[in-house]
This record gives C-alpha cells, structure tokens and sequence, in this order.
C-alpha cells in the first residue's frame, strides 16, 4: 500500500537550510489477525480458556511492545532480541503474522547489527503491534 502524502511548509533540512515546502509520508499499513488460528484455538480449549489466554497474550505483547521500546532507548539490543523473539512466539500463537514477522524482522536487524535498519523496523513493529492489538480487540468485541 502506498503512503499517504502530507506536505509542510517552511521546514528545516538536514544541512540547517530552509526548504519552501517537505513531504511527510503517513505509513499505512493494514494488519489482519488470522481467524482461522483463533477460531483452532478456540476449538481445542473451548471459549473461556481460549479467551484467557488471548486476553493474556494481548497484555503480554502489549509489555513487550513497551520494553523493546525502552530498550531500544537505554541501546539494550540484546533485550531487544530477546523480547523480540517472545513477541513472535506470543503473536504466532493468537494469528497475529504480520506483528510475528515483523518481530522477527527485528531480530533480523540485530544480527546484522544494521541499526538503521533496526530503527525503521523498530516504528514498524511498534505501528504494527498497536494496530494488531486494536485488531483482535476488535474482534473480540465482534463476538461477545
């Protein structure tokens, strides 16, 4: 999906000059929860277990999300990695596969010791996860 376009006027570019008029690109990117892993879920523990554990996972990612954050801010990669790794596992688990490759993603970026990279992947995840979140949030209340 392409990015939506803003434009700002009378901005500051990298070299301290002023520049008439700076595009600002608005990341859109739509997340899907996998229903198909839910509803497996729901079939093998039955609707309350199954709602405890996905209750469960969303406030463990939503730690998560929020520690690798922090860590990327103290420079903590090796926390990053680690943190990064249970959030594949944890979205995995409740379909979330566009949050768990993104995670893995970041982990990626670590190995690589690409800290640019690991920058961008950092936003994203952190887009990513939030927007899942809201996702299956939503779902939840579809079927209550």
């Amino acid at each position: 999906m392409a990015p939506r376009c803003a434009n700002a006027v009378g901005a500051v570019n990298g070299k301290g000059e002023i520049v008439d008029v700076v595009t600002i690109l608005a990341q859109n990117e739509p997340v899907r929860v996998d229903a198909e892993t839910l509803e497996g879920l729901y079939r093998q523990l039955g609707d309350i277990n199954a709602e405890d554990i996905v209750c469960r996972a969303m406030e463990e990612l939503a730690v998560k999300l929020a520690q690798v954050e922090r860590f990327y801010r103290e420079g903590r990669f090796g926390d990053i990695r680690k943190a990064a790794r249970m959030i594949v596992a944890i979205a995995e688990q409740i379909g979330m596969k566009l949050l768990a490759r993104v995670a893995g993603d970041l982990k990626a970026c670590i190995d690589m010791g690409d800290e640019i990279a690991l920058a961008a992947v950092l936003a994203r995840l952190i887009r990513t996860g939030e927007r899942s979140l809201t996702e299956i949030w939503d779902l939840q209340d579809l079927s209550i």
